[in-house]
């Protein structure tokens, strides 16, 4: 698969005056295939923001290359530019619509600076109205919509002018939950049904969780992470991606519940077992009391579907002889990760 958009050792450095400088990208090199949704994951002032910017050349590298639809944006300027950026759409976190225009008419407005006809123009609003699932709404204003209304607005004056990359910068931070997995699933649509790639900038894991195939995890300006997003998620080796976790995965007791696991199961072994659809766990445990003489119950967890494969941990005690439980335990740990929460 080739690359639509590559970072070559990319830096970005910001000269402030009377200030330290302020290293916003730090030596990051990654490469966004054609076709897929990436996501870029990152805290405040992590960097993500600044590395968007850099793919529609909004900002220009202190040092290093970056190269979009096959174009180093070092060597393009003016038209050649502006032409390039034509294939680019931008969803934005504030929506950014023209109060003063309809959704007609915000849908329009890129496709009269592209130069196309008034015709063609009426025709594309109306097939992405459509897109959008707000034929409708054609005539309202943005003061007339919700929040997730304005946002589908947004995509679809994105999606205009048939560019082959879309960025959402934070696309669905200022939406309730609900409205929030609506507008994804549309991405998705964007994605799989008009073959868009898609990098989706944002800070909550959940967003990565439910579109993204691969993701880069950023902190302080570097890359410290990316990857198949199920890898990233059932393997973390960053601390600040286990961090990011800690706010989608349910299943993992939180210290409070452990507390209430030791007092309600006193004097038994406790580990948390990760569940991937590599592992061999199931099988040891079912067969934990003939094999090993050791007691086992599921006492917490649950196992769910990430990029349609088994993902999840499940929390366990085992009781019976000491050295029994140490031979169940010392089997699940060769097997699968294993967290002991008591000995």
């Amino acid at each position: 698969m080739s690359s639509i958009v590559t970072f070559d050792h990319v830096t970005k450095r910001f000269v402030q005056r009377g200030k330290p400088d302020h290293l916003a990208v730090n030596d990051v090199s990654l490469a966004i295939q054609t076709g897929e949704i990436f996501g870029i994951i990152g805290y405040s002032g992590a960097g993500k923001s600044t590395l968007v910017r850099l793919i529609n050349a909004l900002e220009t590298p202190t040092s290093g290359e970056v190269t979009v639809l096959d174009t180093a944006l070092s060597r393009v300027h003016g038209g050649r530019l502006r032409a390039l950026r034509a294939d680019i759409g931008m969803v934005f976190q504030q929506f950014n619509l023209f109060e003063r225009r309809t959704v007609a008419g915000n849908i329009e407005y890129p496709l009269k600076l592209a130069g196309w006809d008034r015709a063609r123009r009426r025709t594309r609003v109306r097939e992405l109205l459509e897109f959008v699932s707000l034929p409708d709404r054609a005539k309202a204003y943005p003061s007339e919509l919700s929040g997730g209304q304005k946002q589908r607005v947004g995509i679809a004056r994105a999606l205009a002018t048939e560019p082959k990359l879309l960025l959402a910068d934070e696309a669905t931070s200022a939406l309730d939950p609900e409205t929030t997995n609506d507008v994804l699933a549309l991405l998705k649509r964007v994605n799989t049904e008009l073959g868009i790639t898609i990098v989706a900038i944002t800070h909550e894991m959940h967003v990565v969780r439910e579109i993204a195939d691969r993701v880069a995890v950023m902190d302080a300006g570097r890359v410290v992470e990316q990857g198949v997003v199920y890898d990233v998620f059932s393997a973390p080796r960053a601390e600040t991606t286990k961090r990011f976790l800690g706010t989608v995965r349910t299943e993992v007791p939180t210290p409070e519940i452990v507390e209430t696991l030791r007092a309600r199961y006193p004097g038994r072994r406790l580990f948390t077992v990760d569940v991937r659809d590599d592992d061999r766990t199931s099988g040891l445990l079912s067969r934990a009391s003939h094999e090993y003489g050791a007691d086992v119950s599921v006492v917490f967890g649950g196992i769910g579907e990430l990029q349609g494969r088994p993902f999840g941990s499940l929390t366990f005690t085992a009781d019976g002889p000491a050295d029994a439980v140490e031979q169940l335990v010392q089997a699940v740990s060769a097997a699968a990760s294993v967290q002991e929460i008591t000995r």
